[in-house]
């Protein structure tokens, strides 16, 4: 061993799947889990990167576990997925090889860390079950353990993506992983990364009129105030805008996956700041004091987006006058935190909803109220 530390030594199974990244099959205990294994969850730093990668713990979920841990003759097969830093070491068993090469067993050593020294472990899946063992009165329980060797976080959001893409995961904490993820992905989960990273992108440079109001998992409740548009409304109006007739898709190479990130940034920007500007006493609100911050707003808005960005260059200096001149148009019909929108049979400011039906009479509306206004100018 590398360190002078205590191990922890386990008869494992070594499988060779990958040369740089072994699987290892054994056991550990609940209190053995505590000694060497940590949960990383999802937060930014103070620069705003992302790190970690796990969902907070949900207390019913682990107490369920607990309780049946605790009832009496229990079977637990479900494994706990670790990622090992490379300080573990594996010594081969001698004698005849049984396996054709497929696997081999061995013992399993892994540093035990002293108080303040980072633990060698990571859950990436089967965080409450770990939570469950630990707050039960078996923590001397075995379960079965799957490790790899994985140093780099990014394989192992890579790993926890994968294990979670079929289970109910929560869909922001999905979304905020995504651009973190540089490995080849599941073709139902590449759909979301461009969106997705545009997303943090408007989340978080300061140019952008969207800075600091989407709310990510990484917000744990944090800047609750500020906060005010979730991130996966601002996802689907860019999924929306990909789409063939949106203003974005010319910006996306469809035979080579490549997306021009730099034009589709601009165009955003000019875009949504000339929303801002246009309805300043609209803007930055929470969704129950004004529906341009709703799902139903900003998705309606984006199908407007469409429209005037279609015809708009934005490489033109003008670009964001022609913009917010063109929004101006509409600014009289729009009622986003008072009154009523008499053309609409005099529904309230308010009571668009985030359904479908809602976005598209209030896109439609939108987009033939611009038409309108084009025409008789």
């Amino acid at each position: 061993m590398k360190s002078k530390h205590p191990v922890l030594r386990r008869r494992a199974l070594k499988i060779i799947q990958d040369p740089e990244h072994p699987l290892f099959l054994f056991s550990l205990t609940g209190d053995e889990l505590l000694q060497i294994a940590e949960i990383s969850r999802i937060s930014r730093d103070d620069e705003g990167k992302l790190i970690g990668y796990q969902r907070p713990e949900v207390k019913k979920h682990i107490q369920n576990i607990v309780e049946y841990l605790e009832s009496g003759e229990v079977v637990f097969p479900n494994s706990i997925i670790l990622a090992l830093t490379s300080d573990i070491s594996f010594k081969e068993s001698r004698g005849p090889k049984i396996d054709e090469g497929l696997a081999v067993s061995g013992t399993l050593e892994i540093p035990v860390p002293q108080k303040g020294e980072s633990k060698p472990a990571w859950i990436v899946d089967g965080q409450q079950r770990m939570m469950a063992l630990t707050n039960s009165n078996r923590r001397n329980f075995p379960v079965p353990i799957n490790a790899f060797i994985a140093d780099k976080v990014e394989l192992q959001r890579d790993q926890f993506l994968r294990i979670n893409s079929t289970k109910p995961l929560p869909k922001g904490l999905i979304n905020e992983l995504l651009p973190e993820v540089d490995t080849h992905l599941p073709a139902n989960l590449t759909a979301h990364k461009v969106p997705s990273a545009l997303c943090d992108v408007l989340n978080q440079n300061p140019k952008s009129p969207f800075f600091g109001l989407i709310k990510r998992a990484s917000s744990n409740g944090h800047k609750s105030e500020t906060e005010v548009v979730t991130d996966g409304v601002v996802i689907q109006m860019l999924k929306d805008s990909f789409q063939s007739a949106g203003a974005l898709n010319p910006y996306r190479n469809v035979a080579t996956g490549i997306t021009d990130f730099i034009g589709v940034q601009a165009a955003l920007f000019i875009y949504w700041n000339a929303v801002k500007n246009t309805f300043p006493d609209a803007w930055g609100l929470k969704p129950e004091k004004s529906r341009l911050m709703h799902g139903a707003g900003i998705r309606a808005m984006g199908k407007l987006m469409d429209r005037i960005m279609a015809v708009v260059d934005i490489t033109d200096p003008i670009a964001p006058d022609f913009v917010r001149g063109e929004l101006e148009k509409i600014k009289p019909y729009c009622q986003w935190t008072s009154g009523v929108w008499e053309d609409l049979g005099g529904m309230r400011w308010n009571d668009f909803q985030n359904i479908s039906s809602d976005i598209r009479l209030l896109s439609n509306y939108l987009v033939r109220t611009y038409l309108s206004s084009r025409k008789n100018n």
